[in-house]
C-alpha cells in the first residue's frame, strides 16, 4: 500500500478565491482557505516501494523539462543554456577530492571545502545535462566526480563540518539518483563505493541534526533524506523526516502557534527570553511567515530551499506535505520575505533597531511551483520575485538551476 493511502485528513474545502492580503502592514501571499494542519497530525514514513529517481526531482519532471528544452520553450531553454554555460558544468573542469575536508568558521581554514561543494554541484549539473541531452559524455563526467570523492574522502573536521557535510551530501544524492537510475554505464563496483561514502562519511553526521541555527539542521536533513532515498534506508529516512517535522514550526512562525514560535524538540529553548534570543532578538510576532533567521540576514534565511527540497522529495516518495502545515508555512514564508527582497518597507515592529539584510538567492522556484502551479494558491509576491530572478543559477553551496528543473513544472 502506498504511504499516501495511510493518512486521512478531514479538511474543509479550499475556497476558490485566492488573494494577497495585508497583515499588520505587511502583504503576505495567502489564499482564502478554511483549513490548516499541524505538524503533529502527520508522521511521514518511508514508502513501501521507493520511487527512483526520487530525490527532489522524478522521472516525470525530468521528462517534462527534456521535452520543453527540445522544442526551445521558455523559460526552460534559456535556463538549460545558462546551466551548460556555467563554470561548474565545464567539460574541462576536473574533480579535486580531499581525504579529510577541514572547514572552520566561514570556511577558515578551507581545506577541500569549496572543492567538495562545487564538485558535488558539478556532478548534479552534468547529471541533468545528460538526461536532457542524452549525451553520454555528461553522464561520464558526473560519474568522474562521484567516483573521485567516493574513493578518497574519509571525514569532515572542524567547526563547520556538519554544515559542510549537509551542503555536499544534498548535491551528491541528487546527482547520484539521476545517474544511477537513468544511465547504465556507472559500474557496480563504483556505485558500491559511492554508497559506502554516503553511508559511512555523510549519513552518520547529518542524521543527528543540529541545535545550531535552523539553516544548519535543514540542509543536514535534506542530505539525510536524499541519502536515505539513494540507499533505500527506511530507518534513516524516518529519523530524518521526524526531525524535519519538529524543525519546521521552529523555523517559520505562524500566528496559530501563539504569541511566540515553537521550539524544536530537544533544543532546550524553554523560556520566552531564550526563544527571542534564538530568533535574533525579534521580540514580537505579528505576521505569518517570519523565519528564525529573518533578523540575522536573508542569505541565511535562504535555508528555505532545503525545507522545499525535503517536501518535494517526500511528495515524490508518496507523502505530499505541501497540503498541510509544512506547505502553509512555506507559502507564508516565501511571500513574507519576497516582498522585502523586492523593496517593500520594513515595519517598525520587525527586527527593531536594525535594517533587513537582503539577499535571498535563487530560492523561489520549487515552492512557487508546488504551491501555486500544483495547488492553486495565489502567490503574487513570490511569483514576482521568481520572474525577476530567472533563470535561477547556483549559490555554489547546494542549490542549482531550479528554474530549469522546477520552474512551472507541473509534471
Amino acid at each position: 500500500m502506498r504511504l499516501s493511502t495511510l493518512f486521512f485528513f478531514s479538511f474543509a474545502c479550499i475556497a476558490s478565491v485566492h488573494a494577497l492580503v495585508v497583515q499588520n502592514n505587511i502583504t503576505v501571499d495567502t489564499a482564502a482557505s478554511q483549513w490548516h494542519a499541524f505538524a503533529d497530525e502527520v508522521v511521514p514514513q518511508a514508502p513501501s516501494s521507493w520511487a527512483h529517481p526520487g530525490v527532489m526531482i522524478n522521472r516525470a519532471q525530468l521528462g517534462f523539462v527534456k521535452n520543453k528544452v527540445a522544442v526551445g520553450a521558455q523559460p526552460w531553454s534559456s535556463a538549460y543554456r545558462a546551466m551548460l554555460d556555467h563554470e561548474l558544468a565545464s567539460p574541462t573542469r576536473n574533480p579535486k577530492p580531499t581525504a579529510t575536508v577541514e572547514c572552520g568558521p566561514t570556511s577558515t581554514p578551507n581545506k577541500g571545502c569549496t572543492e567538495e561543494r562545487q564538485d558535488a554541484l558539478a556532478a548534479y549539473a552534468n547529471a541533468l545535462a545528460y538526461y536532457f541531452s542524452g549525451e553520454a559524455s555528461y553522464a561520464t563526467k558526473a560519474i568522474s566526480y562521484m567516483n573521485a570523492w567516493a574513493h578518497t574522502i574519509k571525514a569532515h573536521t572542524n567547526s563547520n563540518a556538519k554544515l559542510q557535510t549537509g551542503w555536499a551530501g544534498a548535491s551528491w544524492a541528487r546527482a547520484a539518483e539521476i545517474v544511477r537510475h537513468t544511465y547504465s554505464g556507472w559500474r557496480a563496483a563504483d556505485i558500491s563505493a559511492f554508497e559506502g561514502m554516503l553511508r559511512n562519511v555523510y549519513l552518520p553526521v547529518v542524521i543527528k541534526g543540529s541545535n545550531s541555527n535552523g539553516n544548519w539542521e535543514l540542509v543536514m536533513l535534506e542530505a539525510a533524506v536524499g541519502i536515505s532515498v539513494f540507499l533505500e534506508d527506511s530507518a534513516s529516512y524516518n529519523t530524518a523526516m521526524q526531525k524535519f517535522m519538529g524543525r519546521v514550526p521552529a523555523y517559520v512562525y505562524l500566528q496559530k502557534d501563539g504569541a511566540y514560535p515553537k521550539a524544536a524538540p530537544g533544543s532546550g529553548l524553554d523560556t520566552k527570553d531564550k526563544i527571542i534570543s534564538y530568533w535574533q532578538g525579534q521580540p514580537t510576532f505579528l505576521a505569518n511567515g517570519i523565519s528564525q533567521e529573518t533578523c540575522r540576514d536573508f542569505t541565511h534565511t535562504g535555508a528555505f530551499p532545503p525545507y522545499l527540497h525535503i517536501a518535494e522529495t517526500s511528495r515524490i516518495q508518496g507523502n505530499d506535505l505541501y497540503t498541510g502545515d509544512v506547505g502553509e508555512r512555506l507559502r507564508y514564508a516565501l511571500g513574507f520575505h519576497a516582498q522585502f527582497e523586492m523593496g517593500a518597507s520594513k515595519p517598525d515592529w520587525l527586527c527593531p533597531n536594525r535594517n533587513l539584510n537582503k539577499g535571498l538567492g535563487p530560492i523561489t522556484e520549487v515552492g512557487f511551483n508546488a504551491m501555486h502551479n500544483r495547488l492553486g494558491y495565489g502567490m503574487t509576491n513570490t511569483e514576482n520575485l521568481a520572474k525577476q530572478t530567472r533563470p535561477a543559477g547556483s549559490n555554489y553551496l547546494f542549490m542549482g538551476w531550479e528554474t530549469l528543473t522546477h520552474g512551472d513544472n507541473t509534471a
